[in-house]
């Protein structure tokens, strides 16, 4: 039984790191079983199709940064939005760490590949960006805000995805992400921290 929970792992970690730095469509199932080194009948024993795999590689991802969310949870609602940022960094910063560079955000990616052509893969990215929202909306309600918390949540929401892409596509580095996300949160924020 171990076994089979390091094959489904090694699957879904190797298929994270092909998503990330070649895409969704350009990688086949025989190059995600050797990466893997796993057999087809061992993908195809724990995931009935590549879409079922992509469900369980943006449930990976949205666990860690989920995970990064919690560990602030206990702060003020400032230092939760700032949080945010500082997640988002570090996510990002490992990213560039082990590619070289930053390869965009895992759901920012399959969002943009996917959205027009498999309408499930669709639905469980943003299913990932909602939860995030109302996290990130919590956050702003405890906070004096110069916006409303409805729309500041939203905006985060969208800053991480538009810097992350743009850090993809010029080549700009992690903290120069999280600089942009915090300077949204500073000047949205009545009395900035």
């Amino acid at each position: 039984m171990q076994q089979g929970v390091i094959s489904r792992d090694r699957i879904v970690r190797s298929a994270a790191k092909l998503f990330l730095t070649r895409s969704y469509n350009s990688v086949g199932i025989a190059d995600l079983c050797t990466a893997a080194d796993v057999r087809k009948g061992s993908f195809y024993h724990f995931f009935p199709s590549k879409a079922d795999l992509a469900k369980a590689v943006i449930d990976l991802h949205a666990a860690e940064f989920e995970r990064q969310f919690d560990e602030a949870e206990s702060a003020s609602s400032a230092e939760r939005l700032y949080a945010v940022a500082g997640a988002v960094a570090r996510v990002q910063g490992a990213f560039e760490a082990k590619f070289g560079r930053i390869v965009g955000c895992p759901f920012g990616n399959l969002a943009a590949e996917l959205s027009t052509t498999d309408d499930d893969l669709r639905v469980h990215v943003a299913a990932v960006f909602e939860r995030w929202e109302q996290r990130i909306l919590a956050a702003c309600r405890g906070a004096s805000l110069r916006v409303e918390p409805e729309t500041l949540a939203r905006m985060i929401l969208a800053q991480i995805q538009g810097m992350i892409l743009l850090a993809k596509v010029r080549g700009l580095a992690a903290d120069e992400i999280a600089a942009n996300i915090r300077t949204l949160i500073r000047t949205s924020l009545k009395e900035p921290s």
